[in-house]
Formats: C-alpha cells, sequence, structure tokens
C-alpha cells in the first residue's frame, strides 16, 4: 500500500526524527503524479499533471517544457526568448512559482508597461493577489496596477508611491523611501494581466538623475525575505542598467466550460464531483462560488495526484507514529487506521464495564442531546458577541441612544430576524448584485418589504465600507437618499437594510433593453431629485459627505420614477472646517474626477463632475466608456465636450428628446453639463447651484438657447460657494466623529 502525504494532513508538529520518517516512507511508496510514459520532473522541478513536458502529457493550457541545453536543465513556462523559468509546481495550494527578470526602466516623465501570465488570457493561470505583493523602487515616483479583464482595465487599482532626497543613499526596507510596496486589489477573482504605469511626481535633478525605477508583482513571502537586499542592490542596477530576477506566483483552476468536453452526465444530472478527478477517493470542489471554476484534492484518508488513474493513495498512518499516536496495535485501513490493545480483560472486569456501560449510556441518551445543544447556542452567542463588538455594535447604540431622529429611523437587527425575513437567505430571493455583494428581498416581522445587502468578500476592506455606509444613511434624511432602516452586526460581514426599491436603476432604463425608454420630461426630473439628493449631502445632512461614486448604476428609480441616491461604501465624511481630503484613489471608470485622479484630493467638486457625466448620458443614452468602429473605451465626458464646443451638440443628442420638442431645454442642460466637466475644480458649479439651475428649467424659467450662458452664469454668481455647515461642538458630533474614525483604523 503506497503513501503521499502533504500539508493537507493534521497540522501536528513533527520533530527532526518524525520528519526523517515522514520524508522516507513518502518518498519509498508514493504514487505516480505524471501520465505513464511522461517525464515526472525537469531540473529537479516536479512535473505533477495537469501539468506537463511533450505531447500527450498535459491538459490544455498546463504544457511546460525542458530547456536540457542548460545545465543543470531548467523548467520553463511559455516558449521561445520570454519564456519564464518553474521553480516549483504544489499540487494541494494549486500554485506554480515562476522566476521573471525586473529590468530597470530608465528615467522620463511616464513608463507604461505590462505584467501578464506566459499563457493565453483565457487560460487556467491566473496571477496569486492573495500571495503576491506590488513592489516600486525610485526617487519621487508613483506607481499604478492597473488590473484588465477580457473588456479592459476594471475600475480598482493598486498604487504606491516612493519619495526620497537621494536614493543612492539605500534603505533597509520598502517603507516609502527609494521603495514601496502594497497588495493587489482583489475582485473576487484572480487575473492573469495587468498595466503598469510608473509616473514621476517631479522631475529628479542632481545625484538622482537618469537613475529611473521599476515596478512588479513579487512573491510577497520571498520578498519580506529579501527586501533589505533588494533596496541595497536597486541602486547598483539602476547605474549599470541591468535586471535582477524576482519569483511571483500563479494560482490555477480548471474551468467547466473550457473543458466541456470531460464533463459527465449521470442519469440524476451532471455529476461535478468526479468529471475531472479521474482517482478513485478523490473530489472536486469550486472556486470562490464559481462552479465553472473547480479544483481536485484526494478524499480523507489518501494522498497525491487527483488528477490521474490511481494517483490517490491510501496513507499507512501505522508508518507515521508521529503524526498518528498509537499506544497499542495498529492496524491501517482504506482511508483511516485503528489502534486496538493487546492486554487481555479478566471477565468480571468485563461484566463490571458492561453495567456501569450500560447506565452511563442511559443518562448520555437523556443528557447528551440537551448539552449539545446549550453548547451550540452558546458558541452562537459568543461568536455573535465578537462580531458585533468588531464591528463597533456598542458605539452605534450609543449614537442610536443619544439621537432620537436617528432611533426613529434606524434599528440594529439580530440576525435570526433577518435569516427569518428572507427564509435563511434562500437563493430565490436573491435580486441582484455585483463583484462585492448579494442583494436578498426580505419581509421583516411587521410586513415591510426591505433589500438585504450581504457581502460576498470577507475582508477587512468590505467591512470597513459597510460600517461607513451604516454611519453616513444613519445621518441623512431625504426623500430622494434610499432610506436605510437597520443593520446587523452579528455576522462577520454587517448586513444593512434598506427601503425596497421595485423599478431597478437609472444605468438600465438608459442603457438597458427597456421597452418604455425615459420620456425626457421624466429624465429632467430625476437629474433635479438627483442634484438634491448630492447637494443636501454636500451642505444640508448632519455632516458633510462626499459621495465619491456618483454613477447611474447607483440612482434607484421607484414606480414612480422618483430617483433614490444609494451605495454610500466608498463616500467619505468631513469636519465643518475642510473643503477636501487626501484619500486612496476610488470610483468607477468614466465618471472619475480627473482632478482627484492625479492629485488624490477629494473635493465636493469630484460629485460635480460625476454628475456632469450622468447629465451627459441622460442627453445621449452613450455609456460613459464606450466602443467606435475606430477605437475602444472612448470616454462619453471628453467627447461630449467636444462636440458641444464644436457647436455639434445635435449629432450626439437622443433623437427621442428631439422628438418630443425638448431640444431647447437640451442644450442648457448641455452647457450646464459642460460647466461641471472642466477638467479645474474650481471652475466648476457647486451642486446647490445645479439644483437651482435645473429647478429653473424645469419651472419654464429659461426658454431661449441665447439666454443659456447668462442664466448659468447669474445663478454661479449669486450662489455662495461657502455655506454654513453649522458648528455645534455637541458629545452628539464626537459620537458621529469617533464612529466614523474607528471604522477607517487598519485592524
Amino acid at each position: 500500500m503506497t503513501v503521499a502525504v502533504s500539508s493537507r494532513r493534521p497540522t501536528t508538529t513533527i520533530g527532526a526524527i518524525g520528519a526523517l520518517t515522514l520524508q522516507l516512507v513518502a518518498t519509498a511508496l508514493a504514487g505516480p503524479i505524471a501520465l505513464p510514459g511522461c517525464p515526472e520532473s525537469c531540473g529537479g522541478v516536479q512535473v505533477p499533471y495537469p501539468f506537463g513536458i511533450g505531447r500527450g502529457c498535459f491538459h490544455q493550457g498546463f504544457n511546460l517544457t525542458c530547456d536540457e541545453a542548460q545545465h543543470p536543465a531548467k523548467l520553463l513556462l511559455g516558449e521561445g526568448h520570454g519564456a519564464d523559468q518553474v521553480l516549483g509546481i504544489s499540487l494541494p495550494d494549486c500554485t506554480v512559482r515562476i522566476q521573471r527578470k525586473i529590468s530597470w526602466a530608465q528615467y522620463a516623465a511616464e513608463f507604461n508597461g505590462s505584467w501578464s501570465v506566459p499563457t493565453p488570457d483565457d487560460g487556467p493561470l491566473m496571477a496569486s493577489s492573495a500571495r503576491n505583493s506590488f513592489v516600486a523602487f525610485g526617487c519621487n515616483v508613483l506607481a499604478r496596477l492597473i488590473p484588465y479583464d477580457t473588456l479592459g482595465p476594471l475600475t480598482y487599482t493598486s498604487v504606491c508611491a516612493a519619495v526620497c532626497a537621494d536614493m543612492l543613499s539605500g534603505s533597509s526596507s520598502c517603507s516609502g523611501v527609494g521603495c514601496c510596496r502594497t497588495s493587489i486589489a482583489s475582485f473576487g477573482a484572480d487575473l492573469p494581466s495587468y498595466g503598469i504605469q510608473l509616473k514621476y511626481l517631479e522631475e529628479q535633478t542632481g545625484g538622482n538623475a537618469g537613475y529611473g525605477g521599476a515596478a512588479f508583482i513579487v512573491d510577497q513571502d520571498w520578498f519580506s525575505r529579501n527586501e533589505a537586499e533588494m533596496a541595497s542592490n536597486f541602486s547598483k542596477i539602476a547605474m549599470g542598467g541591468g535586471s535582477v530576477p524576482v519569483p511571483a506566483v500563479l494560482e490555477w483552476s480548471l474551468d467547466l466550460i473550457r473543458d466541456a468536453g470531460l464533463f459527465v452526465l449521470s442519469p440524476i444530472g451532471p455529476r461535478s464531483s468526479d468529471f475531472r478527478c479521474l482517482s478513485s477517493n478523490s473530489f472536486s470542489y469550486t472556486i470562490g462560488g464559481n462552479y465553472d471554476r473547480r479544483r481536485c484534492n484526494c478524499s480523507h484518508g489518501y494522498e497525491g495526484n487527483p488528477y490521474i488513474d490511481n494517483g490517490c493513495q491510501d496513507i499507512d498512518e501505522c508508518q507515521l507514529p508521529d503524526i498518528y499516536p498509537c499506544h497499542g496495535t495498529c492496524i491501517n485501513m482504506p482511508g483511516t487506521y485503528r489502534c486496538s490493545s493487546k492486554k487481555s480483560i479478566h471477565p468480571g472486569l468485563i461484566a463490571i464495564i458492561a453495567t456501569s456501560a450500560g447506565f452511563g449510556l442511559l443518562f448520555s441518551v437523556l443528557g447528551v442531546a440537551n448539552v449539545i445543544n446549550k453548547l451550540k447556542q452558546r458558541r452562537a452567542k459568543l461568536l455573535r458577541q465578537k462580531f458585533f463588538k468588531r464591528n463597533q455594535g456598542l458605539l452605534l447604540q450609543q449614537l442610536i441612544s443619544s439621537n432620537k431622529d436617528i432611533a426613529e429611523r434606524m434599528k440594529i437587527f439580530s440576525f435570526e430576524e433577518l435569516e427569518q425575513a428572507t427564509n435563511k437567505f434562500d437563493q430565490n430571493r436573491i435580486l441582484g448584485g455585483g463583484g462585492h455583494g448579494i442583494v436578498y428581498k426580505g419581509i421583516l416581522s411587521d410586513q415591510r418589504v426591505v433589500a438585504i445587502k450581504k457581502s460576498k468578500i470577507v475582508v477587512q476592506r468590505e467591512i470597513d465600507q459597510f460600517i461607513n455606509e451604516v454611519v453616513i444613511l444613519s445621518q441623512t434624511n431625504h426623500r430622494n437618499v434610499v432610506k436605510l432602516f437597520g443593520c446587523c452586526l452579528e455576522t462577520e460581514v454587517p448586513l444593512l437594510v434598506y427601503e425596497f426599491i421595485s423599478n431597478g436603476t437609472l444605468s438600465y432604463h438608459l442603457h438597458g433593453q427597456y421597452e418604455n425608454p425615459l420620456a425626457w420630461n421624466d429624465r429632467l426630473r430625476i437629474a433635479l431629485e438627483t442634484a438634491r439628493a448630492i447637494a443636501y449631502l454636500h451642505c444640508a445632512a448632519s455632516i458633510s459627505v462626499f459621495h465619491r461614486d456618483i454613477k447611474s448604476a447607483n440612482i434607484l428609480l421607484t414606480d414612480t420614477l422618483t430617483a433614490k441616491v444609494s451605495d454610500f461604501g466608498a463616500s467619505r465624511s468631513i469636519s465643518i472646517d475642510e473643503t477636501g481630503i487626501q484619500t486612496a484613489i476610488q470610483g468607477t471608470h468614466g465618471y472619475l474626477d480627473p482632478e482627484y485622479y492625479y492629485t488624490s484630493r477629494l473635493t465636493e467638486k469630484s460629485d460635480v463632475y460625476s454628475f456632469g457625466v450622468i447629465l451627459a448620458e441622460l442627453l445621449t443614452r452613450v455609456k460613459p466608456v464606450f466602443s467606435t468602429h475606430s477605437s475602444e473605451g472612448k470616454s462619453l465626458a471628453s467627447h461630449f465636450v467636444s462636440m458641444i464646443k464644436d457647436c455639434r451638440l445635435l449629432d450626439i443628442l437622443d433623437p427621442q428628446i428631439v422628438e418630443e420638442g425638448g431640444s431647447e431645454d437640451a442644450e442648457v442642460i448641455a452647457r450646464l453639463a459642460e460647466t461641471c466637466l472642466s477638467l479645474k475644480g474650481e471652475e466648476r458649479p457647486t451642486m446647490r447651484q445645479v439644483e437651482i439651475i435645473l429647478e429653473n428649467i424645469l419651472g419654464s424659467k429659461v426658454h431661449s438657447s441665447s439666454r443659456v450662458s447668462r442664466t448659468i452664469q447669474i445663478v454661479l454668481k449669486d450662489q455662495s460657494r461657502n455655506q454654513s455647515k453649522g458648528n455645534e461642538g455637541t458629545r452628539l458630533y464626537s459620537l458621529e466623529k469617533e464612529f466614523i474614525q474607528s471604522s477607517e483604523i487598519p485592524r
């Protein structure tokens, strides 16, 4: 009986002798790792199937090359001059460690490059966001890692900056002086390709001139051990213009759609447990809840390669006493082992034991169920209390109790209440969701229909965004801002309970396959209601709020087409004496304020820019990022402003607006949108000024295009840009501020 042992087995500490024994047994009794007749290693690196070298030895997308011309031979991923060396392959972790040379880019105003897995984008290998870091070297540089999917660049980026007085002085750690390091943004799934942008914050002079910089993806564990050496060596590499090899970690999974030929059907439906796990005593499991992405593993008590016949071998636990102790006779069994005693027992002792066991069994049957049930209830209660405290529940309770208005609008729900409202989060209750969360339809005990938001990803950033949304919505009370009925803080990620909005998003009505397009008058009213909500957040709420993600997908519509601004997870609140804050760049591609993107300074004018994009959408029914015959990924904002300046509004105006006789008002809205889309924030109006202009248009106070510019100028001049936000130094404001800050502290 053969044995193969991996890290999936129990984590008991193995001493030096035990480790040696385990290694000898595994070496002597290991099962096959490659297909029959195929190479099992190259250059000292094992090559387990689905990887392979040569025709017929690998699964689609897992082909490797062995370069035997080098001494020793090197295992390569990809072909030709650009192939990466493979340092190791792990079946239990589903990872491949590769080595890639990172070249030093000579000084230039801006450097744009890429980092891609050396296989097709639709292949099985992806860069691991959990096991890699994004690192940049240089002086006064801003580095961005831009994730790509099949449609192009995604919204969020990983950003870090490195500054220094003299790069050649060196640094012992990657802490922002000459070197910076950050994690790779996670989107619920790893990606094969990234863009790399290296921008110099100012012109380099003196000792730093001409040395340039470098940015790359690297194995985070390896870099943590070698960052001091890397920091000192890179100044030498910069002067010599050389390159340095660094490792990176790739992850893989098998794809159900791509491998449809291996999908086995059974009389009772798809048999997902073994459709590609060819070894007996193996099973498959999903990755991140995605049924189409799966991996294989050996069943409990077996180890080896689950992807080939007879690859999962039974573990002989009796030969591994340090891991599987036995104080009697050890008997190996398929998938397990049994330990029996050699000592004989006196017959009288047997009778006593049997009698005692009978009474013990009787009492156990009566009490064990009750004890187990109480233990489970206590454990669940303690866990809920732990989550409640970690999610700032005590501070939120204090905030609610100190403010009657908040207490009347908002409630802290128990997990049992929301579980009952959603029928235990039934799949049939799902309303929709994106990469970060799922929204369920729920019915509370008072028969109110609500929408319950539940995050899919358990990371601290998601928890912070949920808590941030609770704080902001608890302070707002406006008919055009979605109402937050309450939250549940007893789960690992807080659950949010909103009013139920049944008519979808503005984005769906403008760009979806909707039977009845929005009338022009409805679009004007929706624009006005949205402007009122944003203006309220900026200057009329109890705490000033910058939304930071204003877009048509975050504007919900009721049955009467009333607008409701939603999704405050990325929003930021500011104190009464601040006009802006420095913060990490966050938003949606196509709506993001260019000034905020390049300076990282968030102001109320950033929301004004995003609202200008929505006005352009209402006028054109064109998506914020669209494709043409001559280009891909074109920005609606820049295209719209260009057409207005060329007096070609009618060329992009939605024909329905002209048919409904709204061309005069459309020109006014277009001029307003152009002002909102100014590249300089100081040239944009405030949201209060935008609100007044839209009210004039709906009130028929503007009838002639010749008065457009004059009307806008009068409103902008008459309204003060700095409105009073109040200066109440109350305990309530202190609680609000404390709760907000607590959600932003890294934990």
